[in-house]
């Protein structure tokens, strides 16, 4: 296959233009990483292609981690780190995912749902079915060193709950991840990229040091972390072009600043379908 020209050395002139050195830390969104040939929504990655986004952003000299991690580093003023997630605790991420992180030398954080240990996607109804993580599996993501976090307990639109189950997807599912890992995971993520102030707000009060979304538009706080779909198209050109869309939109870093309750706003949704 023929080398992508747009994910040429370090310092060509499309990589000396790294807008993401000083805006809000630039967060990828995974899902599925397998064959990728019957994908009605867009959500999975084949290991190759995974393999070569990695290539593409070591080539500009930048270490994908968890979301914690990133965090941390931005507030010790640490740069050259990128945020990789991967939503929904597919149980491909140990046998496809994982060994190509590995072999660039990339952390992640999973973000799982204890309510289905096991079960399958039963949220997407133009399928396919894909199998998610065990309980087990969940502990193997632990001890590989990659981050455990909340994706709620059963994949629902948590705008459309009452408070009560609101707090059980929040509480609860931090519970039986830091039951599983020995830690309560410091990470959630909305399903479907949903959100209200109320939902990040029960985000915050749940224990969580941080919250990812995909668009949060006017709720954009520790609590709402923009990320970036990636998809099986996105190669050299397409993620060259989704990092200056990103540092375009997000020039500043509320995810170093103090924590601070977000603001009040009508539900953001911005996860299509799914």
């Amino acid at each position: 296959m023929a080398a992508d020209p747009s994910a040429r050395r370090a310092d060509a002139p499309s990589s000396r233009f790294r807008p993401h050195a000083r805006r809000e830390p630039w967060i990828l969104t995974y899902h599925s990483v397998t064959d990728a040939g019957d994908d009605p929504y867009g959500i999975t990655v084949s290991p190759a292609r995974l393999d070569e986004q990695l290539s593409w952003l070591r080539s500009r000299r930048l270490t994908g981690v968890g979301v914690a991690e990133l965090l941390r580093a931005r507030a010790a003023g640490r740069r050259g780190l990128v945020g990789l997630t991967f939503d929904d605790g597919y149980a491909d991420f140990l046998g496809e995912a994982l060994p190509v992180l590995r072999r660039h030398g990339c952390r992640a954080t999973v973000f799982v749902l204890p309510g289905r240990p096991g079960g399958v996607n039963e949220w997407d109804p133009l399928g396919p079915r894909k199998p998610l993580l065990t309980r087990e599996d969940v502990r193997r993501v632990a001890a590989a060193g990659m981050e455990v976090g909340s994706h709620g307990l059963y994949h629902r639109d948590l705008t459309a709950l009452g408070d009560e189950e609101l707090h059980h997807e929040t509480r609860h599912s931090r519970q039986l991840i830091g039951d599983l890992t020995g830690t309560p995971p410091e990470g959630f993520c909305y399903p479907y990229g949903v959100l209200d102030g109320r939902v990040a707000a029960a985000a915050r009060s749940a224990g969580y040091g941080y919250a990812c979304a995909l668009s949060p538009g006017p709720l954009l706080s520790r609590y709402a972390l923009p990320r970036t779909h990636i998809s099986q198209a996105d190669r050299g050109a397409r993620l060259w072009a989704k990092d200056l869309r990103h540092g375009l939109r997000h020039g500043a870093v509320p995810g170093t600043a103090p924590a601070c309750a977000p603001r009040a706003a009508g539900p953001v949704r911005t996860g299509g379908a799914r």
